[in-house]
């Protein structure tokens, strides 16, 4: 390749070897990502230079497509720069550089397609069955086998304990898991492992002690985060923080043991009962409440992303606690402002469409993901079922085509005996789980308005189990036509 080169020269064949030379250069910068990866450790972009005076938004995920496309074009600018003079040395010089760099590039490592942003979106299987859910991701970490290498980075931030969290010590920890015995363990997943413990005053604990190598990857974030969230937040229908471990290379939090599983465990029988239309429309109705805090009351808006009936742990009584936190973050809380760009996390199935194609996260992505629950509550069904016929796969559209024909009953969960009463509500209650779930956040309600839509639909249930209905059902308080849900169809 090279004598090529040399021979263009010698024969005045300049414009052909610039040309060459020109086009080697911009596939090895379209293709190797080692600029993009510059930007992503910190060091700035092309982009990033020349808009160095410009405002800059609150966006944290990386913009690898516009950093490279400014890129490559300030690139032709200095190669124009390069080959618009100087006679047959530099130009030699450039061809041989050129032909140099294209023969790296065919056996490079580094020659595969661009990384896009990331997404982090879990398999619901793979939460925690018991107690405490726990999520998990696909990705698969490196192992070292320098124990060193598992040590936890110094710079963590300490809970504010604004709720009066307790600060516990390893040997206390141990003392209450009976030194973390496999007979305590209740639950165990991406993130580490749960267990069961009871502590001086004999309030029953569960406790979530974080594995080693998790500091080493993103999970570390989502602990921390999962304690600051906690620390900040009080209802009855949220999992309650006790206190946490923050200690050399050991992270480890303590909240209230719920007892009774989660309700992905109860819809599918687990425990041997079936729940009833109006157990089911508590929880409902407790899980509304919950996010309707977090939303509006809490000291910061706050953004649970991750509601799923495998989070929806339950009391003995049936109370309902959302639980894990560690996908959760701040809502806007500027004035005016609307949502805040951040990567995509969630799981399968509830994941809000709308935040997954702009990266604009807001809390009406808890509506849908409240939305696609509700539907789970009364057909029984998850959100996504791969061993269904194709057009049962995704249960939002399955259930919302037997809507629109008027077979609203059928998507019932054939374990629920039906009645007049449920005759009286489903419909409307379908009504309001597809407005929640509507595909885009402008026609969804806000979570104050669908808390309340769900508990008029549970006061008109138990007036039809009186015999009392007093008042024909009222509409719901969506404003969305069933049109809007042509997409689903």
């Amino acid at each position: 390749m090279l004598v090529a080169v040399f021979l263009f020269t010698l024969s005045g064949n300049r414009r052909r070897v610039v040309a060459f030379a020109f086009r080697a250069k911009q596939l090895i910068l379209k293709f190797c990502p080692l600029r993009m990866e510059r930007s992503l450790y910190g060091i700035p972009s092309t982009r990033q230079l020349i808009d160095a005076d410009s405002s800059s938004k609150d966006v944290e995920h990386s913009n690898s497509e516009d950093s490279e496309d400014s890129g490559e074009d300030l690139e032709e600018e200095k190669s124009k720069e390069t080959f618009g003079g100087g006679g047959i040395p530099g130009v030699l010089a450039a061809g041989m550089g050129a032909s140099f760099f294209l023969s790296c590039a065919l056996v490079c490592p580094c020659w595969r397609p661009k990384k896009k942003d990331e997404v982090t979106i879990v398999s619901d299987s793979d939460s925690s069955k018991v107690g405490l859910s726990i999520s998990s991701n696909h990705e698969t970490s490196r192992t070292n086998s320098n124990s060193n290498y598992y040590s936890t980075p110094g710079n963590l931030r300490h809970s504010s304990q604004g709720n009066g969290a307790l600060t516990f010590t390893m040997a206390e920890l141990m003392k209450v898991t009976g030194n973390f015995s496999p007979s305590h363990k209740i639950g165990q997943g991406g993130f580490g492992t749960v267990y069961k413990g009871r502590l001086k005053d004999g309030t029953v604990v569960a406790v979530k002690r974080a594995k080693k190598d998790a500091f080493e990857t993103r999970l570390s974030v989502e602990f921390q985060n999962e304690l600051d969230m906690l620390s900040q937040v009080d209802h009855l229908n949220l999992v309650k923080l006790i206190g946490y471990l923050e200690e050399e290379h050991e992270r480890i939090l303590v909240v209230e043991y719920v007892p009774n599983g989660n309700l992905r465990e109860h819809l599918d029988c687990v425990h041997g009962t079936v729940l009833d239309m109006a157990t089911r429309l508590d929880i409902a109705i407790d899980v509304a409440h919950a996010l309707t805090y977090l939303h509006l009351y809490a000291d910061r808006p706050i953004i649970h992303r991750d509601v799923k009936s495998s989070n929806i742990l339950l009391t003995d009584t049936f109370r309902a606690r959302v639980a894990d936190f560690g996908f959760s973050r701040t809502g806007p809380t500027d004035q005016g402002a609307t949502h805040v760009s951040t990567q995509v996390k969630g799981t399968a199935g509830y994941l809000d469409p709308e935040y997954l194609t702009t990266y604009q996260l807001n809390p009406k992505s808890d509506v849908y993901s409240f939305g696609i629950l509700v539907i789970e509550i009364f057909t029984g069904r998850r959100p996504i079922e791969l061993k269904r016929p194709g057009d049962e796969r995704v249960t939002v559209r399955w259930a919302f085509k037997k809507f629109v024909e008027g077979k609203v009953m059928e998507i019932l969960d054939p374990k629920i005996e039906q009645t007049h009463a449920i005759h009286a509500i489903m419909e409307r209650l379908a009504e309001l789980a597809f407005a929640c779930s509507a595909p885009t956040k402008n026609d969804r309600p806000i979570m104050k308005k669908a808390q309340e839509a769900l508990w008029n639909i549970r006061k008109e249930y138990q007036a039809q189990l009186t015999g009392d209905p007093g008042r024909s059902p009222s509409q719901t308080t969506s404003h969305t036509s069933r049109a809007t849900f042509s997409i689903y169809t």
